[in-house]
């Protein structure tokens, strides 16, 4: 069966995942993880995407970004990918895949999810037992969004932009946001949108992409009035 192409729209943020194969390790030392943003940074100045928050994980990556062009993120992934595998294959004197298939992604409704995809990624390594708060971890965007440590990796996006129009303060509201501890369902929706790609966002969202792009957006609900506006657009995409 063919694979789906991915829901991208220019200008829209999607939460992206690259992981190891069979969760292998990806990070073996600070010189990899290094290698591996300074080589993103420049996948993201040639293909034009914007990084907002990201982590690196030692078997894992999560990135929230927004591309200027449909191909922009594919693009940055595939160099990305090719120059990563390259340089580690060669430095640990290792040969074949690194990477688990290709990369999930899933578009994202900005309003309602972009902070909380935020607060997700840059939480990564404390749900991993890995650190005890997201400031102590270095390999991630926190510092930046959070303290204001120079980070060129990140563009700030308009949304976090809004927080406060003084940048400390800013930096308040944003640490502020990270007090409260993520509930189980935003991350349950997060991580099932991403891993089987599909759009992350309320009805409305889901319907306009689904009207947009021809395509089946989420998973098909159960029951509900065959009757319905919603339901006769979902069964006119399908057919499509």
């Amino acid at each position: 069966m063919a694979r789906q192409p991915r829901f991208v729209l220019p200008g829209h943020p999607q939460h992206v995942i690259q992981r190891g194969n069979n969760r292998h390790v990806i990070f073996a030392d600070e010189a990899d993880y290094q290698f591996y943003r300074d080589t993103l940074v420049e996948a993201c100045d040639r293909f034009g995407c914007r990084v907002h928050a990201y982590v690196q994980m030692t078997n894992h990556v999560h990135l929230l970004m927004t591309p200027d062009s449909e191909a922009g993120i594919g693009k940055v992934m595939q160099s990305l990918g090719r120059r990563y595998v390259r340089y580690f294959n060669y430095r640990y004197r290792r040969t074949g895949t690194l990477w688990e298939g290709r990369y999930k992604a899933s578009l994202l409704d900005t309003e309602p999810y972009l902070l909380t995809c935020y607060r997700y990624i840059e939480l990564n390594p404390v749900r991993a037992g890995v650190v005890s708060r997201p400031d102590e971890y270095r390999w991630s965007s926190y510092r930046c969004n959070a303290l204001g440590e120079p980070d060129v990796l990140v563009t700030p996006h308009d949304l976090y932009l809004q927080l406060a129009e003084a940048a400390a303060q800013r930096r308040i509201t944003y640490r502020a946001l990270f007090r409260t501890a993520l509930e189980g369902t935003a991350v349950a929706a997060i991580r099932e949108a991403t891993n089987k790609a599909w759009v992350l966002g309320d009805g409305r969202f889901r319907l306009e992409i689904e009207d947009l792009l021809m395509r089946q957006a989420a998973p098909k609900s159960r029951g509900g009035d065959r009757k319905s506006g919603v339901f006769q657009r979902r069964r006119k995409i399908n057919r499509v």
